[in-house]
């Protein structure tokens, strides 16, 4: 019998961070100002290596896993990833195996990912404009690197591709507009996430979010609307098809319209930490067991224990909770 945790709410995606490194230093996600040059990131040594991914992905799948993503940091700067790749596409039982990513590394990786397995991919992109791109991102690299990704991405099959935007007040709202309007036709599932306060960095403002009911409005009123079904029970996107029948859109509404009632999702850190939410500030420690010679029934038995017990629902509880707090970084287990 599958698990379920406390809520009655079962297992169904695991979310696997291969790295704590990303070369972009995003405002909301990885700030400059505390992930400096002198930041000391996760020694390699410290890292699960893709067999201990493959295995430990294995348990979680007997236990009802059926979705796997592979995140970060940026999961494209860890060697060889397409060695991962291959080895999760031969676990029998995910029948999705996605990979979310910022894009500037894809062109040069996207075939080899789709050769060794991979389904399709998400990108992060929250802006077209290279002055607002370079802002948000610190990063210097043009936002033409991440288009061209995003094309090859199509080009070899990893598909729908979804771009994934957070949108900020006083940061780049025009581009809520210029994104619809750019992949609109284009195959790509666009999704607008509302800005969420992760981890302890990121000086997260309430003034600062944008609702997705603006978002939905705006776009609306350029581009008419229609309510879509759910593809499946707790999907985290809503989702909006345009009347004219150019695609769709989804809003992540986790402050405005918490979903933590349908919430299968874990998360695994690149150096084996089990978070059984993106909120979450403690975590259970997998490495430990793994090294010292678990057997695969034991493991089942210590992450079922774990999810059972699990009752996270940060995001419907957020406005009764005291203020501050520590929290996971998002950098460090993916979004």
């Amino acid at each position: 019998m599958m698990p379920t945790d406390l809520l009655g709410r079962s297992l169904r995606d695991l979310r696997i961070s291969v790295t704590d490194r990303c070369n972009m230093r995003c405002s909301y996600c990885m700030p400059k100002e505390f992930f400096g040059p002198d930041y000391a990131f996760l020694e390699r040594k410290e890292l699960l290596t893709y067999e201990e991914i493959t295995r430990v992905t294995r348990v979680f799948v007997r236990l009802g896993v059926q979705k796997v993503r592979i995140t970060g940091g940026e999961p494209l700067l860890r060697r060889e990833l397409s060695r991962l790749v291959s080895r999760l596409a031969s676990v029998k039982g995910i029948e999705d195996l996605t990979l979310t990513t910022n894009g500037l590394l894809l062109k040069r990786h996207a075939r080899g990912l789709k050769e060794a397995g991979l389904h399709r991919v998400t990108v992060s992109l929250d802006s077209l404009d290279q002055e607002e791109f370079a802002s948000i991102a610190n990063v210097e690299a043009p936002v033409e690197e991440v288009l061209s990704g995003i094309r090859e991405a199509q080009r070899v099959g990893l598909t729908p591709v979804k771009i994934n935007a957070v949108i900020r007040r006083g940061i780049n709202e025009k581009a809520i507009l210029q994104l619809a309007a750019f992949f609109r036709g284009s195959g790509c599932v666009l999704r607008f996430i509302e800005y969420m306060d992760v981890g302890n960095t990121n000086d997260w403002q309430p003034s600062e979010v944008i609702l997705s009911r603006e978002v939905l409005e705006l776009i609306d009123s350029h581009y008419p609307l229609e309510p879509l079904n759910p593809n499946y029970r707790g999907e985290v996107a809503q989702r909006w098809g345009y009347r004219d029948g150019q695609g769709e859109i989804g809003v992540v509404s986790s402050v405005s319209e918490p979903f933590c009632g349908d919430c299968t999702r874990t998360r695994l850190s690149p150096e084996g930490v089990l978070y059984t939410c993106l909120f979450a500030s403690l975590g259970h420690d997998l490495r430990t067991p793994l090294r010292q010679g678990a057997t695969d029934a034991e493991l089942v038995e210590l992450v079922s224990g774990i999810w059972q017990l699990r009752k996270d629902r940060y995001s419907e509880l957020r406005s009764t909770l005291p203020a501050g707090g520590s929290k996971v970084e998002m950098s460090y287990i993916g979004g």
